[in-house]
């Protein structure tokens, strides 16, 4: 099997429709696909109507990358296979996804006050009906001749965590969305835990306090990890009792990754699931939760 447990569609910073999404994973081989836009689960319901036309086997998970922040850091925590409605979640989602228009919008300003020419109604076209975020300014900036890609945005000098233009928005506190999660009977993940080129990331003290308060996993195989760090994450997996995933981040053509570029072993699959009963997977056509 072929799983791959983090992607974005055009419900949050994607390029891909979440129907798109369902077709180019089954194009791309895949078995099992998650869908992770940020902070919203609002792509779900168009992708699983996409995957009951589908002619071969795939299986959607549902789930949601949650933006997170503890001293001063941030994070992404990815929360698979919890009820969408459980209303304590639901509503820290909604306060999340309401601050990205100011955030936006502060970013914009500071890169005016930098000297770039973006303008702000630009960044909302390019962002269409998604929640709005850093990726989309990045696109502009890109379209400017600012930087050469969208990952290159992500630097000290731009958008980074604590770059010149960066703005923060309302996070939730990572301990706060476990507890949340759990509540509504899901499963959570770090996402790209030690991805250094895009600022500063959390300590493995933090994720060891993290683990103790009932992180199931860590993101190890990721595009923004390189071999020794991978290493280092399924050491202290292996300390912690955390299960460990790989996906591709896919972003559609936002981002050079492609769909299933790192995938996900079947046993952590099936654990993840076997943990979750806020939802179930989706199956298409044939297709095996």
């Amino acid at each position: 099997m072929r799983i791959d447990l983090h992607t974005h569609s055009t419900a949050s910073d994607g390029t891909d429709t979440p129907a798109e999404l369902v077709l180019a994973a089954a194009a791309a081989g895949l078995d099992v696909v998650a869908l992770t836009d940020h902070d919203t689960t609002r792509g779900h319901a168009e992708a699983i109507a996409a995957l009951a036309r589908l002619d071969r086997e795939l299986t959607l998970v549902t789930g949601a990358e949650l933006s997170c922040r503890v001293d001063g850091v941030g994070l992404h925590m990815l929360a698979y296979l919890f009820d969408p409605d459980e209303p304590e979640l639901a509503r820290e989602r909604e306060l999340v996804r309401d601050d990205r228009v100011p955030r936006a919008r502060a970013m914009v300003g500071r890169l005016q006050e930098l000297g770039v020419a973006v303008t702000w109604e630009r960044v909302a076209a390019i962002a269409g009906d998604g929640s709005i975020g850093r990726p989309h300014i990045a696109e502009a900036l890109v379209e400017l001749g600012v930087v050469p890609t969208v990952s290159d945005a992500f630097t000290p000098e731009w958008l980074a965590d604590g770059g010149r233009a960066y703005a923060q928005k309302h996070e939730l506190d990572p301990f706060t969305a476990i507890r949340l999660v759990k509540a509504a009977g899901g499963v959570t993940v770090l996402a790209h835990p030690l991805a250094v080129k895009r600022g500063r990331t959390v300590p493995e003290a933090a994720i060891a306090e993290l683990a103790a308060c009932g992180l199931d996993g860590m993101e190890v195989d990721h595009m923004d990890h390189d071999e020794p760090t991978r290493a280092r994450l399924r050491g202290l997996a292996g300390e912690l009792g955390l299960l460990t995933t790989g996906s591709s981040d896919y972003h559609g053509t936002r981002k050079t990754c492609r769909l299933g570029e790192y995938t996900t072993d079947p046993e952590i699959y099936g654990e993840i699931t076997r943990r979750a009963t806020g939802a179930f997977p989706v199956p298409g056509a044939g297709g095996r939760p």
